[in-house]
């Protein structure tokens, strides 16, 4: 049932961090309010109980991993925009690390977007501060690197599109056709209460149509978060911005 083996595989990592990969899993696949902690020990291979002694309860299990995935994505995008070569190659990167994040880690990328209201208050609370610190980093990279952005006036216009940015590379790994030798039973499933995204389960009289693989989507990713900036500052120099946000073209990031 849920892809779900009923003997679990063994595994060479430590039992705290299988219990946050199940975890992660289940909670993608059926949503925090319909996990058990006897189903996650299970799939781990010891009692409910047992899990006491490595999470204080459910309720840990998702602070913790919310947290650490701020706190990874926040960590990770410091180093890459800090590389040294240039406001364009740290944009590239910051833009690479986070689509690697979204198509190699699909059970957190569902649980950052869905899950952070069955946080506690507290928790939730460091999410949002380490979110935010991660939405300024990339502000003020894609400032630097598309100079029609930098101007006070257009913050607004850059603020907008990073957020737009981050909102198409988070929902597309629910379009993702499967990767090669990967475990059927680990993908996460649809965002309950949302609308069915393209590629996401579409049925047709042909059967289950099939998504990018990882590398084509990766790619065309990186092309469409770019091209999304491009417009943002062309939108801000010709000031058509207010007028319908959509112009074609835009000037080329900067190098230095």
């Amino acid at each position: 049932m849920d892809g779900m083996p009923n003997v679990p595989a063994t595994s060479a990592l430590p039992r705290r961090d299988q219990i946050r990969r199940e975890a992660a899993r289940l909670f993608a696949a059926r949503g925090f309010l319909g996990v058990g902690v006897d189903e996650i020990g299970k799939a781990v291979g010891i009692s409910g109980p047992g899990l006491y002694r490595h999470f204080a309860g459910k309720d840990a299990m998702l602070a913790d991993l919310l947290i650490g995935i701020s706190e990874r994505l926040l960590e990770e995008g410091r180093r890459r925009a800090g590389g040294g070569d240039g406001p364009a190659a740290a944009l590239d990167a910051l833009i690479g690390g986070h689509v690697d994040f979204a198509l190699d880690d699909r059970d957190l990328i569902t649980l950052h977007d869905r899950e952070l209201l069955n946080l506690k208050e507290e928790d939730r609370r460091t999410v949002r501060r380490l979110q935010r610190g991660y939405v300024e980093l990339w502000v003020d990279v894609v400032r630097q690197a598309y100079p029609p952005l930098a101007d006070p006036a257009a913050e607004p216009v850059a603020r907008a599109t990073v957020h737009a940015v981050f909102g198409l590379i988070n929902s597309t790994p629910h379009s993702l056709g499967s990767n090669p030798g990967s475990n059927p039973g680990s993908g996460s499933g649809p965002n309950p209460g949302s609308v069915e995204r393209v590629g996401q389960g579409e049925r047709s009289g042909q059967g289950e149509r099939s998504g990018l693989q990882r590398d084509g989507m990766a790619a065309l990713l990186h092309t469409l978060a770019h091209g999304a900036f491009a417009a943002a500052a062309n939108a801000a120099t010709t000031g058509s911005a207010a007028v319908d946000g959509s112009p074609s073209g835009g000037d080329a990031p900067a190098q230095d």
